[in-house]
C-alpha cells in the first residue's frame, strides 16, 4: 500500500498475536522485491486503538483468519475487508511454504493495485464498503 498509494496512503501492519519478528520468509520475499523493510516490526492491533494512534480509513484483514477474530475497538469505525489467507498455514517443504507467501504477496498485490485506483470520492461509505467485500469475493475466486 506504501509504495502503490498516493501521498495521502500510509500503511500499517499489526496483528492479534504477532511474533517477536517479522516472519524471515516475508522479510526475504519483501528484500526481493526492493521493499524498504528496515523499519518493520511485530505490532499488537492494540497499539493502533490507543488515543494518539492514527486515525484508520481502512482496515484489510490480511489473513482470513483474522477477519473472524475479535479485533481492537478502532476510533472512527474504518471499513474493514478480509482480503486473503495466512501463509504461515501453508505446510510442505521450505519451496512450498515460500510459494505459499509470494502467492499472498500477489494477491494484496493485486487488490491494493484495484483500490488505489479507485477514483476518489466517487464512491458513498456504504458503496465503497460493498465494493471492497465484492473485490476480496472476486479476487478469491480469481485466485
Amino acid at each position: 500500500m506504501n509504495r502503490q498509494g498516493t501521498d495521502e496512503c500510509q500503511a500499517y501492519s499489526a496483528g492479534s498475536r504477532p511474533g517477536s519478528a517479522p516472519h524471515r520468509y516475508t522479510r526475504d520475499l519483501l528484500r526481493g522485491r526492493h521493499h524498504d523493510t528496515s523499519f518493520a516490526q511485530t505490532k499488537i492491533w492494540g497499539e493502533f486503538a490507543r488515543p494518539d494512534a492514527p486515525q484508520m480509513d481502512f482496515v484489510f484483514a490480511a489473513c482470513d483468519n483474522a477477519a473472524a477474530e475479535e479485533g481492537p475497538f478502532r476510533p472512527g469505525q474504518p471499513m474493514s475487508a478480509p482480503w486473503g489467507a495466512d501463509p504461515v498455514k501453508v505446510e510442505g517443504p521450505d519451496s512450498v511454504k515460500r510459494f505459499g507467501f509470494s502467492k499472498t504477496y500477489r494477491t494484496l498485490r493485486n487488490r491494493i493495485s484495484i483500490f488505489v485506483g479507485l477514483p476518489p470520492g466517487s464512491h458513498d461509505r456504504m458503496a465503497l464498503q460493498r465494493n471492497l467485500d465484492g473485490l476480496g469475493r472476486f479476487a478469491a475466486k480469481a485466485d
